[in-house]
């Protein structure tokens, strides 16, 4: 399942690394992108602040950060869906995600932290992509090493329910232009400046394994995509690794300094935790959201190494 050491605080805690900034800022930085345990942990009485938990129901009840909500991926995206022709955890409506970021709390001036329990980071980078792309990454920290991370820092965590939250009340959403379409991708994946990296593990890339939608399966990756699996920017303990570490990786893939990064996975889950890692470099990052799923479904080609 889904697969980031300290790094940023919340500098003059969160009222500076966490202050509200102009909507349609890009956070491009690893000081605007990741929070840690400590910081976290001595400013959880913020009134301002939005802490939501990303993992399985069962373990959020057993144990999750005292405040925290729990939020699932198709909380923010379409519903997971096997069915044949049907693709999973498409971006909904703008009007959709502004009524259900409402519904959790959130309000223009929030300041919005996500973490995940166990290992859960790609589809908590899943969340915190979705944020970003509505206008809200530049109030959005991820948790440095997820829950375990605070458990060590001796952060406050409980398995009491928590309080339904308040209707937060958002301004309508302002769309970043972060999400790549199949003909986008067709028609720039080669060009100058743009580096298309698959983040699927390398059995798929290579083509030892097919990979695509149930029945439209495809053996190789798309035609000019570069490598980078989404678990190997993350350390052991699900950490984000350091950026001479990020830097090597993708330079070793074949990305170059100013390229705009757009990534693609199975069904856009797992590149996620890539491109957040490229972000965290300064990149300019997509998405694309459709990935192997929608290309292998419209039948379009794909090389193998």
């Amino acid at each position: 399942m889904p697969l980031t050491r300290s790094v940023a605080a919340f500098s003059l805690a969160v009222v500076t690394a966490l202050s509200p900034s102009p909507r349609h800022q890009l956070a491009d930085s690893r000081s605007e992108l990741l929070v840690d345990a400590a910081s976290l942990k001595s400013h959880l009485n913020d009134p301002k602040l939005v802490i939501l938990h990303v993992g399985t129901k069962e373990g959020f009840d057993s144990l999750h950060i005292k405040g925290a909500r729990f939020i699932q991926m198709e909380d923010l995206s379409a519903p997971h869906d096997m069915s044949p022709g049907v693709r999973m955890l498409e971006m909904p409506s703008i009007d959709t995600l502004h009524a259900r970021l409402e519904r959790f709390g959130i309000s223009d001036d929030s300041r919005i932290v996500v973490y995940y329990g166990d290992d859960w980071v790609s589809p908590s980078t899943r969340i915190v992509l979705t944020l970003n792309y509505v206008g809200l990454g530049a109030n959005t920290r991820l948790l440095d090493g997820g829950m375990p991370a605070f458990v060590a820092a001796g952060g406050a965590v409980t398995k009491d329910a928590t309080p339904a939250p308040k209707p937060g009340k958002l301004a309508p959403l302002k769309v970043l232009p972060t999400i790549a379409s199949a003909e986008w991708v067709r028609d720039n994946a080669t060009k100058p400046g743009i580096a298309l990296v698959d983040a699927r593990a390398a059995v798929f890339f290579d083509g030892v394994r097919p990979g695509g939608a149930q029945g439209h399966q495809k053996v190789g990756h798309i035609p000019g995509a570069h490598s980078v699996p989404f678990d190997s920017v993350w350390t052991d303990k699900n950490f984000l690794k350091s950026p001479e570490q990020l830097k090597a990786i993708f330079a070793k893939a074949g990305v170059k300094p100013g390229d705009t990064v757009v990534g693609y996975c199975h069904v856009g889950q797992q590149a996620t935790a890539m491109i957040f890692a490229a972000r965290s470099l300064g990149y300019k990052t997509m998405l694309y959201d459709g990935s192997m799923d929608d290309w292998a479904q419209r039948d379009w080609p794909v090389e193998k190494k």
